[in-house]
């Protein structure tokens, strides 16, 4: 099934609810042994539920060094308004997760791209 987006990061989104007044829900797929682009929020909050593959998520608060944690299925993580972020799905699956967005996603002039994220260059 083709994708119905390519988010800014680079990694594939389907929608599922893109109506919501509050929030929005996506399922985001990173292909195996890729690495996202580095990116921040202007405006919105998003937890993230992994359903499938294994990988890292960088994270870097406004005001401190950023944090590596590594995910798999049943873990979440919140990634919070004006946070840096990057994610990298591990080798032989892709990973995998649905994406709870308040407020509702408004495009992608959302997300910022930074210059250098935790997990080393992009490769999407």
């Amino acid at each position: 099934m083709a994708p119905d987006a390519i988010a800014p990061d680079g990694s594939e989104v389907y929608f599922k609810i893109g109506d919501g007044e509050r929030a929005s829900l996506v399922l985001v797929r990173l292909a195996a042994g890729r690495v996202s682009r580095p990116v921040r929020h202007r405006t919105v909050e998003e937890i993230w539920y992994v359903t499938a593959g294994q990988g890292r998520v960088w994270r870097r608060p406004p005001d401190r060094a950023g944090e590596v944690v590594v995910v798999g299925p049943g873990d979440a993580v919140r990634i919070p308004t004006g946070w840096e972020f990057q994610f990298a799905s591990g080798p032989g699956l892709a990973l995998e997760f649905a994406c709870f967005t308040s407020p509702p996603w408004p495009g992608d002039q959302e997300a910022i791209p930074v210059p250098e994220g935790g997990l080393g260059p992009p490769t999407n």
